[in-house]
């Protein structure tokens, strides 16, 4: 499981090193990158992608939203290997969607991790945190 947020720093163009805990929790040396949700890349370990894609499939391409989520899932997923100092390339496409430009955070989301641009994530945690504040409010009363 992904767990943790790691600020790591970009090693050459487009290329980090994914944080050792996330490393150990790989199958294998092939990380799949796709578009995720809030402006994020996804990273999932390769046969939990396929886990994940089966599921996806399953759902009849007659559905519309079936059919949008694999247009979104499967055209932006990328697979990237890890070096063998645990570094990975991001595409550049991945990276302009996200907006990640200098100072970078990884988190773990469960069954994948997460890329986000530093100042995003920071953003982002507030809104939540501000949600989550206001479900809790809800739920006590």
């Amino acid at each position: 499981m992904f767990l943790g947020e790691y600020q790591v720093k970009f090693t050459g163009r487009g290329r980090i090193v994914l944080p050792y805990k996330f490393r150990e929790e790989l199958t294998d040396k092939v990380v799949i990158l796709t578009r995720g949700f809030e402006k994020c890349i996804w990273g999932f370990d390769l046969k939990d992608f396929e886990g994940t894609a089966k599921k996806q499939l399953e759902i009849p391409a007659t559905e519309e939203r079936a059919r949008y989520m694999r247009r979104y899932l499967f055209s932006s997923s990328e697979p990237v290997e890890l070096d063998a100092q645990g570094r990975i390339i991001i595409p550049s496409a991945l990276l302009d969607f996200a907006s990640v430009r200098n100072e970078v955070t990884v988190i773990g989301a469960g069954d994948h991790f997460e890329i986000w641009d530093t100042k995003l994530w920071k953003k982002h945690i507030k809104e939540v945190e501000v949600k989550l504040g206001r479900i809790s409010q809800v739920r006590s009363s």
